[in-house]
């Protein structure tokens, strides 16, 4: 049968994806919580829930099955996955605990819109449909809902027959705590038991160490159907018995026994004499300590289906891994000093994986409701299906094992949650650590969707990483309380940090929080100027460190146009906090700069980097068209600062940006660096040589395509009035991440998630045209089409719909009072109070606007 959606179906347009691709991996899990993923067959993969990334794990023996029986004697049995699409040459087959030979359905069809997906399943032979539905609830604005570390897995079946049906459907899992770090290899005694406690029942899985031990953790299936069937422990044995087992009670009736005896009657090690010595007076103590450690348990719910009836089978798989190492373990920072663990937020929350799943359970119509909320605003609304992907999909890099939430890392924060990050995730190691800022200036998700987690970064920044001359480190270790890393700042880290604190500021309006970092961001700006300002000209020329990992010589427009809008943002903060001074000089050194940097770079097509000698300092780009010289106007555009340069220069640059470096088909495109695009795929560069001059050796990275960029030019070209060209490049990119060759929901560049990516957020404000400044309590409305867009501030969120001449103003959660709206660039709204439940409409007409219930 093929199976039909399931109730609330997600938005027209989403990606829907065949069993057999076989990259795609949607990520299920809260922030700073790890993830399990499911994958297009149906099939949990990507086990990483403990405290580091595994890509390609497979946990052993977990996964869900169904058992229907009809009123004719028939019984059917299936693993709740496509078939197995290979390769299937492995040396020595497929291992026992992947269960390859048990039966499975004939296909399925995904549907992600992030953070939901849902799986269509279909099997002529099986009389009922069935599909599943799967998230964990993300909350705009709240940080710790959208950390919850579980996930939601919902089957539901429906029985299309004549005859009733007596359906099971049963999840297996196995533990995953106790691991050594280095090798893999399981280093105690997993347990699982059955357990129920106010009105949630299931399997809770523990491991026999410390608390304190970094290998610590619990895991959880649960349910609240009181309909249900177990089997708290499968048989352990040093053979595959405990699967066989399992399908034996499970396939003959749908109903499950618990095992007599964890160790079978001492049969197994009796026939291991080897193991035992011999001995047959061990202890049930002795005797545990003998099998192996790993312990798999399942929980079924059982349902009879009437004709034409369906039902929910309902899940939440939960875990809890409280400690993480206190101090980076990559590849970049030098190893330093052995220091406690930290604990991650989430267990500061819930003590175990057990209460994550019963607080779940208790709320879930509330937040499932929100999510569902979410989903719809950003998929279900004005923006073209390829660019709600873009914005949507890249949120899973923020609840990915690249991002990670502590619990009070440091007394020199004065607690609270504070975020930190990787730049991406490799297979099995965190990718370039210290939550680098040249990388994570481009994105953008997180500030528009928890504000407050992207407040604690910046406080990270410049409370301690800016030194007292104002020299910030683009890499952080004092937040484990490390020696500070021992690079010279980056331009683009430095003065991105510093046009972060001024969006953060603009998005929370908080005078306190600008107060308390205003000190070390003026030494830190002025810092860029007297360093990197070599000759006094008002422009940077030293040699500075940037996002390719090398440094820039002579005058280039990349580290300029970061400093005409860092002045900008600067100006504005420094007159907020009466700081005139500071004011009047940095608006003399933005109006020089600028006029400059136009004099200076702009060749007549497009912004170069001055430089005597091409050849002399290896690693420029001299008369090449860079894809991020604008990186300030984006940042510019986002903070509501206006064009920082001519605008038809702006323009100009955008086009030679698409003109030159944008290829629809790179397979005669020649590159010795990495790879990330190619063959008849297409992409934008980093960089080419249309007029020739082309280094010896240009910058590292130049010929390569990275996700995060595309994204930036996309949303630059949308903001200036270029939407199809935005679509184009976009369109452009979401080919690639098409599922067979990798997955929608994990753009890579050095890693897996790479942080780069959350520009992407930059799209759905340029195409919705919303901005909102807290400070004055303004909403600006300016989309580029009509339609319903998905709109965040500091302290509600909803959407916005334009229909022709009348705006309505809809929250979802939070509570606005705004000062003015404006629409069209006219005031058109002033003292309006919004709630939930209440929008508020406002008509455009020949005589003016007037808000209209």
């Amino acid at each position: 049968m093929i199976a039909r959606r399931t109730a609330s179906p997600l938005p027209p347009g989403i990606r829907v994806l065949p069993h057999t691709a076989a990259r795609a991996a949607f990520p299920l899990g809260g922030l700073g919580t790890g993830n399990v993923s499911l994958g297009a067959r149906g099939e949990l993969r990507d086990w990483e829930l403990e405290n580091l990334p595994d890509k390609g794990r497979d946990n052993p023996y977990s996964f869900f099955a169904i058992h229907v029986a009809d009123s004719l004697g028939g019984r059917h049995s299936r693993i709740l996955e496509a078939p197995l699409t290979g390769p299937h040459d492995s040396e020595r087959g497929y291992e026992a605990d992947r269960l390859a030979g048990l039966p499975r359905l004939s296909a399925a069809t995904m549907h992600g819109a992030y953070p939901i997906v849902e799986i269509d399943f279909s099997d002529e032979s099986l009389p009922v449909e069935v599909s599943l539905r799967a998230f964990t609830p993300l909350i705009p604005l709240d940080p710790e809902e959208s950390g919850i570390p579980a996930a939601v897995l919902r089957y539901r079946v429906r029985n299309p027959g004549r005859q009733p049906v007596r359906v099971t459907v049963a999840g297996s899992v196995s533990h995953t705590a106790g691991r050594d770090r280095r090798t893999g290899e399981l280093r105690a005694r997993q347990t699982a038991r059955w357990r129920e406690d106010a009105g949630i029942r299931g399997i809770d899985f523990g491991i026999a160490l410390p608390e304190d031990d970094l290998g610590y953790g619990t895991l959880a299936l649960t349910t609240s159907d009181p309909s249900v069937t177990a089997k708290p422990q499968w048989v352990t044995s040093f053979w595959p018995d405990g699967p066989r087992l399992f399908w034996n009670d499970f396939s003959a009736d749908g109903l499950l026994e618990p095992e007599p005896s964890v160790t079978t009657e001492r049969g197994v090690l009796a026939l291991h004499t080897d193991r035992t010595g011999g001995r047959t007076d061990l202890s049930e103590d002795e005797l545990l300590e003998l099998l192996p450690l790993r312990r798999t348990g399942s929980l079924g719910i059982v349902h009879d289906l009437a004709p034409g009836a369906a039902a929910d089978f309902e899940f939440v798989l939960s875990w809890s891994f409280p400690l993480r190492p206190g101090r980076w373990e990559g590849h970049i920072m030098q190893p330093d000093a052995e220091r406690p663990p930290v604990r991650n937020a989430y267990a500061a929350r819930w003590r175990d994986a057990w209460d994550a799943a019963a607080h779940l359970h208790r709320n879930l119509p509330a937040l499932e409701a929100t999510t569902s909320a979410f989903v719809d605003a950003l998929y279900g609304g004005g923006l073209d299906p390829v660019i709600a992907e873009s914005v949507g999909a890249n949120i899973a890099a923020l609840r990915s094992t690249t991002c990670f939430v502590l619990d009070t890392p440091t007394p020199l924060l004065g607690g609270g949650p504070v975020f930190a990050a990787w730049e991406g995730s490799f297979d099995h190691a965190g990718s370039c650590e210290g939550t680098c800022t040249h990388v994570w200036s481009y994105a953008q998700t997180c500030a528009w969707l928890f504000p407050s987690l992207e407040r604690s970064a910046r406080r990270v920044e410049f409370l301690l990483e800016t030194d007292e001359d104002g020299a910030q480190r683009f890499r952080t270790n004092r937040i484990f309380g490390g020696e500070p890393w021992h690079m010279a700042p980056a331009v683009d880290g430095l003065l991105g940090t510093f046009l972060r604190l001024h969006r953060e500021w603009r998005f929370c309006g908080d005078d306190e929080f600008l107060r308390e970092l205003w000190p070390a961001a003026r030494r830190s700006l002025d810092w860029a100027l007297r360093t990197w300002d070599r000759d006094g000209d008002g422009l940077l020329d030293g040699e500075m460190h940037n996002t390719y990992d090398i440094e820039f010589h002579g005058i280039e427009p990349l580290a300029n146009g970061m400093l005409i809008a860092a002045l900008r943002a600067g100006v504005r903060m420094a007159r907020h906090l009466d700081d005139e001074a500071i004011a009047r000089r940095w608006s003399v050194a933005a109006d020089r700069a600028a006029v400059r940097m136009s004099e200076l770079l702009w060749n007549g097509e497009y912004f170069v980097q001055r430089i005597d000698d091409i050849d002399q300092d290896r690693y420029q780009f001299g008369e090449g068209v860079l894809s991020d010289q604008l990186l300030g106007q984006f940042h510019a555009y986002l903070n509501g600062l206006g064009e920082l340069l001519p605008g038809e220069q702006i323009r100009g640059a955008l086009g030679a940006i698409l003109e030159h470096n944008f290829r629809p088909d790179l397979w005669g495109h020649e590159s010795t660096q990495r790879t990330y695009a190619l063959n008849h795929e297409g992409g934008i560069l980093l960089a080419s040589w249309p007029r020739g001059g082309r280094p010896r050796i240009p910058f590292v990275y130049s010929d390569e395509v990275w996700t995060g960029i595309e994204h930036q030019v996309a949303a630059s070209l949308a903001f200036a009035g270029r939407p199809e060209d935005a679509v184009l490049i976009e369109r452009t990119l979401r080919a690639r991440y098409e599922g067979t060759t990798r997955s929608p929901w994990d753009e890579i560049e050095c890693g897996h998630h790479y942080a780069r990516s959350l520009s992407s957020w930059a799209l759905l404000l340029a195409f919705s045209g919303i901005q909102w400044d807290a400070p004055t309590t303004t909403l600006n409305v300016d989309p580029i089409s009509d339609g319903a867009y998905l709109f965040t501030t500091d302290r509600a969120w909803g959407t916005v719909r334009v229909v022709g001449d009348e705006l309505t103003l809809d929250l979802t959660a939070g509570h606005l009072a705004l000062s003015e709206i404006r629409w069209r660039g006219a005031v058109v709204g002033q003292s309006i109070s919004v709630e939930p439940g209440s929008p508020v409409r406002i008509r455009w007409d020949d005589e003016g606007a007037g808000v209209n219930g």
